[in-house]
């Protein structure tokens, strides 16, 4: 059996296996931690174990190296990118750096560690307002890569912020119109949504959440029906954690093709082979590391 293949290479090896809220089922099961971004980040940083299978995309597994650098990060598949990390290039923000030479950095965990290292803080979904709050009032601030979550930020901050133009395909599936007819399908449910989604969408919703966020408010609510406007995977750790609870996802359509990329066999193989290694060059690393830490610190 696989799983018990995998626990047993694991445990001699002294690995852990880190994975997304949108990683496969199968890879959520045999995890020993499931979480968003800001809990892995956290997790790689802490942890003793002398390697990391990281389940997720390439810049986590890159965030895990700069984290943990005398550790080994292994990502089951090399080709698991992020397409809103690839709309920001190291250039593109040095370029907009120069035009505003007064401006903090502040850079959602989805960039590349070159990007990080460019940065004055990282940000995730469920801190970003945290982040830019704590920044001094009148300071300017160029937010990248994500344009809709930057807005987000914007309406609960009122901080003025210079954006740039990124997003995820995949929560972009997700529109006011749809959440509006499952509305009318299932007029009890409770609408969570992710601030990576369109303004409009988050408009229709009742609460925008991380994902980390969703399962926190869910298992404390006293609704029994809730219509979830992310990526689809999070439902099965809904499920699991709620099993009295219905779920619905805001668009069937909202699938990383990324996030299910690493299935069961490569996790195996990846722990059996120690492949791929994700290793941040020094210099790289070392910049990068402190807009992320200074994220933790918050």
């Amino acid at each position: 059996m696989i799983q018990q293949k995998i626990q047993e290479i694991k445990e001699k090896k002294q690995a852990i296996i880190l994975a997304h809220n949108y990683q496969r089922p199968e890879i959520q099961d045999v995890a020993d931690f499931v979480g968003d971004s800001l809990d892995l980040s956290r997790m790689a940083a802490n942890t003793s174990a002398r390697t990391i299978v990281f389940c997720g995309v390439h810049f986590m597994a890159e965030t895990a190296s700069i984290l943990s650098p005398d550790k080994m990060i292994l990502l089951p598949d090399i080709d698991a990118g992020c397409p809103m990390a690839d709309m920001v290039t190291v250039e593109s923000l040095r370029k907009l750096k120069s035009i505003h030479p007064d401006a903090v950095v502040v850079s959602y965990v989805n960039t590349p560690a070159v990007v990080k290292a460019e940065s004055d803080y990282c940000c995730t979904s469920a801190n970003g307002v945290r982040v830019v709050s704590a920044i001094p009032d009148g300071k300017k601030i160029i937010f990248t890569p994500d344009k809709y979550l930057g807005a987000y930020i914007i309406r609960q901050t009122g901080r003025d912020m210079i954006l740039t133009n990124g997003f995820c395909p995949t929560h972009q599936t997700i529109t006011r119109e749809g959440i509006l007819e499952l509305k009318k399908k299932y007029p009890q449910a409770i609408v969570i949504i992710h601030p990576e989604c369109n303004p409009e969408a988050i408009d229709a919703a009742d609460e925008a959440l991380s994902t980390n966020g969703m399962c926190k408010f869910v298992a404390s609510s006293e609704a029994s029906e809730f219509i979830v406007g992310t990526e689809t995977g999070i439902i099965h750790r809904l499920k699991k954690e709620n099993p009295q609870k219905q779920f619905y996802p805001a668009s069937p359509r909202t699938v990383c093709p990324n996030m299910k990329l690493i299935t069961i066999e490569k996790l195996l193989w990846a722990l059996e082979k120690d492949e791929y290694q994700i290793e941040v060059p020094e210099d790289v690393a070392e910049k990068a590391k402190m807009a992320i830490e200074r994220m933790l610190q918050l």
